[in-house]
């Protein structure tokens, strides 16, 4: 056995939970990687749903997405506003938390919106579905919402959702780390 690295790792656990005419969802578009390794999971039967604030992000996705452009939406809006674009149940979402890489660093994902986007996604979460997170914490605001989504996972009830973190504890300078939750069962909701 080889230990994966983190963005090796998202994609194994992603190659293993999605098939073709899937929906997913890619909460943080950024500069694209994500939505078209999901579009090509996916297939031509599915569709990848896209998210981000940032124009240039939106701009560099649909770039990316060349021919699969038909399968994706990509929206121009925080991932808060994903329960107002998708209707259908997903089989996976991707978070990459953080800032745009070549952008605006001061421009970040927050607490409030990311654990907001991450509640409606486990509500689309088919069963057996999964939503990784990738926490990017190393910067201005990074430990806050590493913290705030830390404290957040661990109170999901674990008869209905499996939450594993993967981290290297070894490395220096605030290495990224995921956070994985496989939807068991439904939610109950209050």
């Amino acid at each position: 056995m080889k230990l994966e690295r983190v963005l090796p790792y998202v994609k194994t656990l992603l190659k293993s939970t999605v098939s073709p005419g899937d929906t997913v969802v890619d909460a943080t578009a950024g500069n694209g990687h994500d939505t078209l390794f999901l579009a090509q999971l996916v297939g031509p039967t599915g569709h990848v749903y896209a998210f981000d604030v940032q124009e240039a992000a939106i701009e560099a996705t649909r770039l990316r997405l060349g021919d699969w452009q038909e399968h994706a939406t990509v929206i121009h809006a925080g991932h808060e506003t994903i329960p107002q674009h998708v209707k259908e149940e997903i089989s996976a979402a991707v978070f990459n938390l953080g800032y745009l890489p070549g952008a605006d660093h001061s421009i970040i994902t927050k607490p409030n919106s990311t654990i907001e986007a991450l509640d409606s996604c486990l509500d689309l979460l088919k069963i057996g579905g999964i939503a990784v997170l990738v926490v990017y914490h190393g910067h201005e605001g990074g430990d806050v919402e590493r913290d705030a989504l830390l404290e957040y996972v661990q109170t999901l009830p674990q008869s209905f959702v499996h939450v594993l973190k993967y981290e290297f504890i070894n490395q220096q300078n605030h290495p990224p780390f995921v956070v994985a939750i496989e939807k068991m069962k439904h939610l109950k909701k209050p």
